[in-house]
């Protein structure tokens, strides 16, 4: 066990090492900073490497054979109200134990008390949930929900308030983080894996994608009905910290504060789980050892990530931001971004449960290295639209609209399963590493350009789950591509074999005849 640990910690320590080296060169070069903030940044980074290694750990042992498990289990349910019950309730309960939607909720105060919110999102990724397990079971095109809901979003966006729009997108990001995500990609594996037609595996894919569009529907619903008219967001201060001491005396102060939140959400999943293996008796004792070990990892891994980049990288990303849009040289934002972006995808823990699903899934033809770059690519995308939308003040319906357009009428023409893939990716992109350090970057750079934070600054989370929409379907079409080439040479190679065999046997009779 010691020895996937350290493995685990070397792989987070790759991951997060080029972001850390890019924020320190800025700091040098482009925005001089306190040495007790960059103390901060730098003790972050310790724990966000040491936090990612205990939970993708903590994930491969527990989240994804319970998901996965229960997945199986749930399909074997003759009754299908009671299936879309528990989905519902399943939904629910891992969105409201979602940290990510807390640091959403915390950035909202107008919206009070913040459970208004928690539990708004947590309802709409309870009954897409249900859609989703319905999908599977009844074998509907992934795509064509899609269009309609997406549809159907976005004409509820035209009535919502504009102040309100780029939280709605925002939340359909944030629910889809590390807890959520294990747990669902497994589910769909396990629901999908009890049919045997060819395009079972397609299906196991697509969870994530509808059950990120919930949170925005509903979302905006409440925008329209609860009429946030005063709508207002968080200050980020950067902690004053002069001395090495006060660098770990925040972090001291904010270690039980994560330990409660994080404590709280997986005991909502280890109760649920006690009561499914009560009623279903699914596992064996040393399975239930093995999760049991699993979600002790998984809270320690947590625990120490929220940590580390809540309290060492929410500072940093708004006085990055801050300070580069206040100055002359404010569009340098947009390349740096685009660096930042390309690096910090490899730090989201669920980027890295996901990858290893789609490599399993289709059995290596899509490695985690084809993906990791494919969604380093979106997320750079991402990141350069978002300051460019920034800094010029473009409304963010003008870019999602189109956006997603395209992205849905690309699901018709690439293999099914990148559609799930793509649209997976989207919502797994978005997770803590968005929400604690790029979108205070964000709010730093409208803070500085002088823009409105609400209509502004809010949205980034909404890009980035948006552009690897397109660049996984793009690849999508270039491997749909290489198989018909492939299989299209294939073809020709034996006809040439079936021709030349045709000529030998004409030739040998020939000889015969002669003879």
């Amino acid at each position: 066990m010691n020895k996937i640990l350290n493995e685990k910690i070397t792989e987070a320590f790759s991951a997060v090492l080029p972001i850390t080296v890019i924020v320190l060169l800025v700091s040098v070069i482009l925005v001089p900073m306190p040495a007790g903030t960059i103390l901060m940044f730098m003790g972050g980074s310790a724990l966000l490497i040491i936090g990612m290694g205990f939970f993708t750990l903590g994930a491969d042992m527990a989240m994804m054979p319970m998901g996965e498990g229960i997945g199986i289990q749930l399909t074997r349910i003759p009754i299908l109200a009671l299936i879309l019950g528990i989905s519902f309730v399943m939904g629910l309960v891992i969105t409201i134990a979602e940290p990510d939607l807390q640091v959403l909720a915390l950035q909202v105060p107008s919206i009070q008390p913040s459970m208004v919110l928690i539990l708004t999102v947590g309802l709409g990724v309870g009954f897409f949930l249900m859609i989703a397990i319905l999908r599977i079971l009844f074998k509907i095109r992934l795509s064509v929900l899609l269009l309609i809901f997406y549809v159907i979003t976005f004409i509820v966006a035209f009535f919502a308030p504009d102040n309100f729009k780029p939280v709605a997108f925002d939340s359909g990001g944030v629910t889809t983080g590390p807890i959520t995500v294990p747990f669902i990609l497994a589910l769909g594996v396990g629901v999908a894996s009890i049919r045997s037609d060819k395009h079972s595996q397609d299906d196991s894919f697509g969870l994530v994608a509808l059950c990120s569009i919930g949170p925005i529907l509903a979302v905006l619903l409440l925008g329209i009905f609860y009429n946030p008219s005063g709508a207002d967001v968080a200050s980020n201060t950067v902690p004053a910290v002069v001395t090495s001491r006060d660098v770990v005396t925040i972090f001291a102060f904010q270690f039980p504060h994560y330990f409660e939140d994080v404590l709280k959400a997986l005991a909502a999943i280890i109760i649920f789980f006690l009561v499914f293996q009560l009623i279903a008796r699914r596992f064996k004792r040393h399975q239930i050892v093995r999760i049991v070990v699993g979600f002790l990892y998984t809270l320690i891994g947590l625990v120490v990530f929220l940590t580390g980049v809540n309290v060492g990288f929410i500072p940093v990303g708004h006085l990055l931001g801050s300070e580069l849009a206040a100055s002359p040289i404010k569009w340098i934002l947009v390349p740096l971004s685009m660096v930042i972006g390309y690096f910090i995808v490899d730090a989201e823990p669920a980027v890295h449960v996901l990858n290893k699903q789609v490599e399993e899934i289709s059995s290596g033809a899509i490695t985690q290295k084809v993906m990791k770059r494919g969604l380093a690519v979106g997320m750079a995308l991402a990141l350069a639209i978002t300051m460019v939308r920034i800094l010029l003040g473009i409304p963010i319906m003008w870019i999602l609209i189109p956006g997603y357009a395209f992205a849905l009428i690309l699901t018709f023409f690439v293999p099914k399963i990148f559609t799930g893939i793509a649209f997976d990716s989207g919502g797994v992109c978005s997770g803590p590493m968005t929400s604690t350090f790029l979108l205070p970057l964000a709010m730093g750079t409208c803070e500085g350009a002088g823009g409105n934070l609400m209509i502004d600054a809010f949205g980034i989370v909404a890009m980035v789950a948006m552009t690897p929409l397109i660049v996984i379907q793009g690849m999508g079409l270039i491997y749909g591509r290489k198989l018909k080439t492939s299989a299209k040479k294939t073809e020709e190679e034996i006809q040439k074999i079936r021709t030349d065999k045709a000529e030998e046997i004409i030739l040998f009779e020939e000889e015969s005849w002669y003879a």
